[in-house]
């Protein structure tokens, strides 16, 4: 038996007992999952080990790096600025960034950087590590790299370029780091262990994460278990843009480097308690229930959450769909309803807000499964989520 800790509100037990069989049937060796349904707090579990290697178990405290959840964070920056009247999202990006305007970039604009629209999943010669986190070669990298198809006409998911095109653009705009304006006007105004940029002195709260099988799921599941041969032949292609996007750091990074969860990559090195993800999301669609008021006006959550990229992928190969900077709800990557808006994190970490059901939801797993837009252990708790939910509203 696996002991889970933490409290759900009555009507939540399904989120319990689902998190629960993640730990004994799914393959979760540590994670946590939060829910704050219109501002209040109704789930924060946590349970298994903070190393899925090791012995030390996971806590009330233990945070974990969220791969892509970091996205969403990231994008709140470029809202927020734009709420605030210091961005135009429709400006082209070198208003702010005159470097970028090269190799017929000139009239890309902001809107296109959030919605992967701007032709940038891939970088002619891929960074070192060293490189990626030095907050110079990449913005360099991205600011001259030539567009893989014409700005605009298709989308295809920068699944690493988006940490340079977003922080260098912050920079310009506010002369603070993306990082540091997160955790300066949003971090320290709702108290959350969330950070893009983990600080020194919070190294000793996080787990480390590794890559493990997930278990065969059963025959009555229902469950794709093969990609699509499309998807298969390109993930094995070191040519192909899905190789390239993925491959824009090479070697991989190790994420268990303090190092790398210090650096400020918006498209991954986030680092998060559910609990604090899920108040995020929260803010973004309410105020919560402590008096702190809600992050983004009615227009920038509509703005948020509008749908500007449906359909093929380029670089998923999966028809998928984008807002500003999240992902929204629907087959690849499916969250709670319709109006659904947050990001999931290659490997089975998902986040989101429903604004429609004042829901906001978190899972942060240490152990990294072969998924990247619909995790299963995520689903599950997804499909609880919705039983609860729809159990509390008779």
């Amino acid at each position: 038996m696996v002991d889970v800790q933490g409290t759900v509100a009555d009507g939540y037990e399904p989120v319990r007992d689902a998190f629960r069989a993640n730990l004994t049937e799914r393959g979760d060796r540590g994670a946590a999952v939060a829910v704050y349904r219109d501002g209040h707090k109704v789930a924060d579990l946590w349970g298994g080990l903070a190393d899925p290697r090791g012995q030390e178990p996971w806590t009330e405290d233990t945070a974990q790096v969220v791969r892509s959840v970091t996205k969403g964070p990231a994008a709140a920056v470029l809202h927020l600025l734009h709420q605030r009247g210091r961005l135009d999202l429709d400006a082209p990006v070198g208003t702010y960034w005159p470097e970028f305007k090269a190799a017929g970039k000139e009239r890309v604009p902001v809107r296109h950087l959030l919605t992967h629209r701007a032709g940038l999943p891939a970088l002619d010669t891929p960074l070192s590590p060293e490189q990626a986190l030095d907050g110079v070669s990449g913005p360099r990298a991205v600011a001259a790299q030539e567009p893989a198809w014409e700005p605009g006409t298709a989308h295809g998911y920068h699944a690493q370029t988006y940490s340079w095109l977003l922080g260098e653009l912050v920079r310009r705009v506010t002369g603070r780091s993306l990082g540091r304006w997160f955790a300066e006007e949003v971090a320290a105004l709702l108290g959350l262990d969330l950070w893009i940029g983990l600080p020194a002195d919070q190294a000793h709260r996080v787990g480390r994460i590794a890559e493990v099988e997930a278990p065969p799921a059963p025959a009555s599941a229902g469950l794709r278990v093969r990609p699509k041969r499309e998807v298969a032949d390109a993930w094995r292609d070191p040519d192909s843009l899905t190789r390239r996007a993925f491959g824009a750091i090479d070697p991989q990074p190790d994420e268990n480097d303090p190092a790398y969860r210090a650096a400020e990559l918006a498209a991954s090195s986030g680092v998060a308690t559910a609990r604090s993800l899920a108040r995020f999301y929260a803010a973004l669609i309410g105020d919560l229930g402590d008096g702190t008021r809600r992050l983004y006006a009615p227009a920038t959550l509509t703005q948020a959450r509008t749908e500007e990229s449906a359909g093929p992928d380029r670089v998923l190969l999966v028809a998928t769909r984008f807002g500003l900077g999240y992902m929204l709800h629907g087959p690849s990557s499916p969250m709670l309803g319709p109006g659904s808006f947050g990001h999931s994190g290659r490997g089975g970490s998902l986040a989101f807000a429903d604004p429609e059901t004042g829901l906001a939801f978190a899972y942060v797993t240490n152990s990294l499964q072969k998924s990247v837009t619909s995790d299963p252990r995520a689903q599950a708790l997804v499909r609880a989520l919705r039983k609860a939910a729809a159990h509390g509203d008779r």
